[in-house]
Formats: C-alpha cells, sequence, structure tokens
C-alpha cells in the first residue's frame, strides 16, 4: 500500500484518450468528426468537477468514499425472502462456502424456506458459529462439516457423512472459490495451483462424488455452480481464476445435457460486484475501486448478498424446474455497458451533445 503522504492532485489538463482502430460500421462521417473534436471535450466529462473529492496515488489509483449513483434509488434492493414459505420443506441443501458471505446468505434463505442444510469449509469455527447463528434464527437444523474441496478423500468422506447425518442431497450449491489479484508473470506454479485447485478442481470433486452417489440411489438434484462475469469474458490480473470458472461453466452444461436422464439439472449464476467481506479483502484491499466498479454499473450501486441468494434458490427451487444449462448473468448492467465500443458516451451532457450534433452537420463528405 502506497503512503497517503506520496498522493498527488490530478492535473488539470486532461489526458488525451489513446487512439484506437475501429471496426464499426457506424457512417464515416460520424468517425471522422468525432476524431476532429481531438476527445478535449469527452476529456472534460471524464475528469469533470462535481464528481466528489479525488484523491491520487502516485501510481494513479483513485480512492474515494464510497456512495451509490443517482439512479439508484430506482433499483433498491429488495432482502427479503422471495418464495413462499416452506417451499423446501424437507429437502436438503448442501453448500460448499458456506460459513461466511454469499454462501452464508444462500444457506440461511434456503433454510428459512425449510430446507436442512449442510454447510461445508475449511475452517469448522466459522462454519459452527454461522450454522448455529441460522438455526436459531430459522429454527431448521444446519449442519457443519469440515472439508477442504482441494482433497479428494476429504471430499468423499464429507459426501459420505452428509448422506449419513441428513440424507441424499436435493440441492447441491458449489461456492466454494479462491482468488487474488496478480499480474500474471508474477504468479508462481504453487499460486496458481491454489486456485484452480479450489475453483476448478474442488467443484468437480464435489459435483461428480454426490452425482455418483445420486445415481446410485436413483435420486435426482439439481445443482447450482457460482461463477463470474469473466468466465465468459476472460480477464487479466485473475488469470488463475478466470480460466478455473470457465472450466466450472463448461462442466456444468456439459453434465445438464448428459445427466438429464438421471434427474438432475444444472445451472450457473455470475456475479457482478457483490460487497462481501472476504471477495472484497482481496480484490480491493485498499478500498480503492469501489468507486469505479459502481461507475461500470448501469443500476448505480453493488448488488446485495440477499438478492443474489433470492436468485439461487429460486433457481434450486420446483419453479425453475425447466431451467437447466443456463448461465445467469446478475451483475446490474455491468457487462452491457463495458461490452459496448460507444457506452463511456453516456457521461457527455446535452449541451456537448448540442455541440457535437452541430460539428457532424458541418462536416462534409462522406
Amino acid at each position: 500500500m502506497v503512503s497517503a503522504a506520496r498522493a498527488r492532485p490530478l492535473q488539470s489538463t486532461p489526458r488525451p484518450l489513446p487512439s484506437r482502430p475501429t471496426h464499426s460500421a457506424e457512417p464515416f462521417r460520424f468517425r471522422a468528426t468525432f476524431v476532429k473534436l481531438n476527445m478535449s471535450l469527452l476529456g472534460r466529462v471524464f475528469f469533470a468537477p462535481g464528481r466528489g473529492p479525488r484523491r491520487f496515488f502516485s501510481y494513479g489509483t483513485q480512492i474515494y468514499q464510497t456512495t451509490d449513483a443517482f439512479q439508484s434509488k430506482f433499483f433498491p434492493p429488495v432482502q427479503n425472502v422471495m418464495l413462499p414459505p416452506n417451499s423446501f420443506q424437507g429437502k436438503v441443501a448442501f453448500i460448499t462456502g458456506g460459513g461466511t458471505g454469499l454462501g452464508k446468505g444462500m444457506t440461511t434463505h434456503l433454510s428459512s424456506l425449510g430446507a436442512q442444510c449442510v454447510i461445508a469449509s475449511r475452517k469448522i469455527d466459522v462454519l459452527k458459529a454461522t450454522a448455529e447463528q441460522i438455526s436459531s434464527q430459522t429454527g431448521n437444523k444446519v449442519h457443519a462439516i469440515q472439508c477442504d474441496v482441494r482433497d479428494l478423500d476429504m471430499v468423499k468422506n464429507t459426501v459420505s457423512e452428509l448422506i449419513k447425518v441428513a440424507g441424499h442431497p436435493d440441492i447441491v450449491i458449489n461456492n466454494a472459490a479462491g482468488n487474488f489479484i496478480s499480474p500474471t508473470e508474477r504468479l508462481s506454479p504453487n499460486a496458481w495451483k491454489t486456485i484452480t485447485d479450489i475453483v476448478l478442481n474442488g467443484t468437480a470433486y464435489v459435483t461428480l462424488e454426490i452425482g455418483k452417489q445420486l445415481i446410485k440411489a436413483q435420486k435426482g438434484a439439481t445443482f447450482l455452480a457460482i461463477t463470474a462475469i469473466y468466465a465468459d469474458t476472460g480477464s487479466g490480473f485473475v488469470v488463475p481464476s478466470a480460466s478455473a470458472k470457465a472450466g466450472v461453466e463448461t462442466m456444468s452444461k456439459s453434465l445438464a445435457a448428459e445427466w438429464g436422464k438421471y434427474g438432475m439439472r444444472f445451472n450457473m449464476i455470475q456475479p457482478g460486484p457483490i460487497k462481501t467481506k472476504g471477495a472484497f479483502s482481496r480484490m480491493d484491499p485498499a478500498g480503492a475501486f469501489e468507486k469505479e466498479m459502481i461507475e461500470r454499473i448501469p443500476c448505480g450501486r453493488l448488488g446485495t448478498v440477499g438478492e443474489l441468494a433470492n436468485l439461487a434458490v429460486f433457481l434450486c427451487s420446483d419453479y425453475a424446474s425447466w431451467i437447466n444449462g443456463a448461465v445467469i448473468r446478475f451483475d446490474g448492467g455491468e457487462k452491457a455497458l463495458i461490452s459496448g465500443e460507444f457506452n463511456s458516451l453516456r457521461k457527455v451532457t446535452k449541451e456537448q451533445w448540442d455541440t457535437i450534433e452541430g460539428l457532424i452537420r458541418k462536416t462534409k463528405g462522406s
């Protein structure tokens, strides 16, 4: 972390945006006129006053106070449980990474709807505390089993204990994950292996071991994997996680086709930025990027654990019995915004559009 004493103010002259080739089918007239603006107009937009105080570390990291954007008032999060009471009465749910964050939220929703939940992770003390908290809150038993999903023998023992204490699961949520940001050239083989063993191999071990037991028992179930948007797009600085999550999605879609005949279905959720202590401590340790994340989300705010939990329990319920092999993007529109070549123009004001339109109209030629 760089000391705040090394902070320097933003330069008054906006940095011109780098030129880039375009393969758009837009008329040449628009492109030529846009270039003639020399980006100065848009530069004033991107660095316009009135957006709140900024501080820049010497390497350019922006530090903000966390605030939702204005439009977020139109998209308020609804945290209460969505499905009718007892929607999971008599069902057994197994959740990896169930002690904290998203896993804890999904477990709480499932338990409140009547499910008997079994949560697993490496930290048994955290698991037991979470299990007791949720049980006292919902009145339904939550079991805690210590399991490192990277260890196949431990996974097999966990599945055996799961069946012993609760029965064959009706819902399996693969939520265990590991990630950190790093330039890829700095990654050691062990760092790569640590992430891929948790995310890809761990998910495969759990899925295949439970799946085999379900096939033997002639019992169906629904599987849900929590992945990420960059499983589709790829992303620098989280290459092991991106690679592993892409593998999880491919495995899940493949099994959706192959194991449907056994009564199993498989779906995935790609969450956008959802603030949980565990994820943000590793991915945004200095709190530098939270405001930038919000600026990339058309809904103007981060997602919440309760919202994701509602989506997860719906996908695991009988209300979603015809949803199989689906990848649900849950990101407030982030991917749609960052995918569009011209979406940065949303920051142009009405007056600036008037200027741009006038220049376009004056431009001659095709």
